[in-house]
C-alpha cells in the first residue's frame, strides 16, 4: 500500500489519553490478607496509633474541614471493617447504630469538593461497605441472617452458609465531543431537580448483557437524543452512592440535534471551549467539582483548569 493509503498518526490518535482521576489510584494498600488474621487484628486493634473511622449508618464526623478519625480505644461498637495501610498506619471503620449522628455529621457529598485525595479513598471504602452492610440485612438464597465475616468484607447466612460479597454497579459517564480540536464542542446536561446553571456529562447504568461502548450510546441516545458512533475508555473511578463504578468516556457524535427525555435530563447544551469558560467565570455555569470524574472529564475536553465548581 502507498504511503497515500495510509491513515496519518492524528487518525490513529485514540480521542482519550490517559490521564489522572481522583480515586483510582491506590492510595492505601487494601492489604487484605489480613481479613482473615485474628491474632494480628488483636494487636492493631490495642495500638493507639491506629486510626478509625466511625461510621453512624453511611455518615462520618467531620471538624475543622477534616475528617475525624479516632483511635480504637474512642470508637463505639459496632461492625469493625479493615479499609488498609497507609503510610505505614492501620486504617478501620467501624459502622455504628445510624442514631449515633447528629447535624455535624456528613455524608460523602459533603466533602468531595475539598478532600484531600489520599483520605478520600480510605471514606469511598468505609462508605461503600457501610452502605452494602446497611443495604444488605437478609440471605438472597433462604432469607436467613447475615453476619459479618473477613473485616466487613463478607456477609455469611446462619442459616444455609452462603456468602454474600459487596456489590458493584457498573455505570458509564460520558463527555459527548462534536468535530475537530480545537473547534470542537461538547455536551452537557441537567438534572430537573439541580439549580440554575449546573451542568454535567451525562451518566447511566449499563444494563444485563450491554458492553460499555452500547451502554454510551443508548444513555447518550435515551438522554439527549444524540447518536453517538466511536467511544474510547478515558478511565474509572469509585462512586459508593450506593455502590457504583463509574466507566468514563468519551464519545465521538454522529448528529448534534438534541432531544432530552425531560426526566433524567431537563436540558442539554453543546459548549464551545470559549461559552465554558466565559460562562464559568461568570458563575451562570456550574461544573461538578472537587474529586468527581465528571470534573476531570470536562477539563481534559476542555485541555485545563476550569473556574467555579458545584
Amino acid at each position: 500500500m502507498s504511503a497515500a493509503g495510509h491513515a496519518s498518526d492524528a487518525d490513529q490518535r485514540p480521542i482519550a489519553e490517559p490521564v489522572h482521576i481522583a480515586l483510582s489510584r491506590q492510595a492505601h494498600d487494601r492489604i487484605a490478607d489480613r481479613r482473615v488474621d485474628e491474632a494480628w487484628f488483636e494487636e492493631v486493634w490495642a495500638d493507639p496509633a491506629t486510626r478509625v473511622l466511625v461510621m453512624a449508618g453511611t455518615r462520618f464526623r467531620r471538624s475543622g474541614g477534616r475528617v475525624v478519625w479516632v483511635s480504637p480505644e474512642e470508637a463505639p461498637e459496632g461492625t469493625r471493617v479493615l479499609l488498609g495501610d497507609l503510610g505505614g498506619v492501620v486504617h478501620l471503620a467501624v459502622v455504628a447504630d445510624p442514631g449515633l449522628a447528629d447535624e455535624e455529621w456528613t455524608g460523602l457529598r459533603g466533602i468531595v469538593a475539598d478532600v484531600d485525595e489520599e483520605e478520600a479513598a480510605l471514606v469511598v471504602h468505609a462508605v461503600g461497605i457501610a452502605e452494602w452492610l446497611f443495604a444488605t440485612r437478609h440471605c438472597a438464597r433462604c432469607g436467613g441472617t447475615l453476619e459479618p465475616r473477613q473485616l466487613g468484607h463478607v456477609l455469611r447466612c446462619a442459616s444455609c452458609g452462603r456468602e454474600e460479597f459487596p456489590r458493584t454497579d457498573p455505570a458509564v459517564i460520558m463527555v459527548v465531543v462534536d468535530g475537530e480540536a480545537p473547534h470542537d464542542r461538547c455536551l452537557l446536561g441537567r438534572h430537573p431537580a439541580w439549580p440554575p446553571g449546573r451542568y454535567s456529562t451525562l451518566a447511566g447504568f449499563v444494563e444485563p448483557g450491554e458492553s460499555i461502548e452500547q451502554a454510551v450510546r443508548r444513555e447518550v441516545l435515551e438522554e439527549a437524543g444524540v447518536h453517538v458512533g466511536e467511544v474510547a475508555y478515558f478511565g474509572s473511578q469509585p462512586w459508593p452512592l450506593p455502590r457504583s463504578l463509574m466507566i468514563g468516556c468519551v464519545a465521538r457524535a454522529e448528529s448534534t440535534e438534541i432531544s432530552v427525555d425531560g426526566e433524567e435530563i431537563e436540558d442539554a447544551r453543546w459548549f464551545t471551549r470559549e461559552q465554558m469558560r466565559s460562562e464559568a467565570e461568570a458563575g451562570t455555569l456550574v461544573l461538578p467539582g472537587g474529586v468527581s470524574i465528571s470534573r476531570s472529564l470536562v477539563e481534559h475536553w476542555y485541555g485545563g483548569p476550569l473556574p467555579g465548581s458545584w
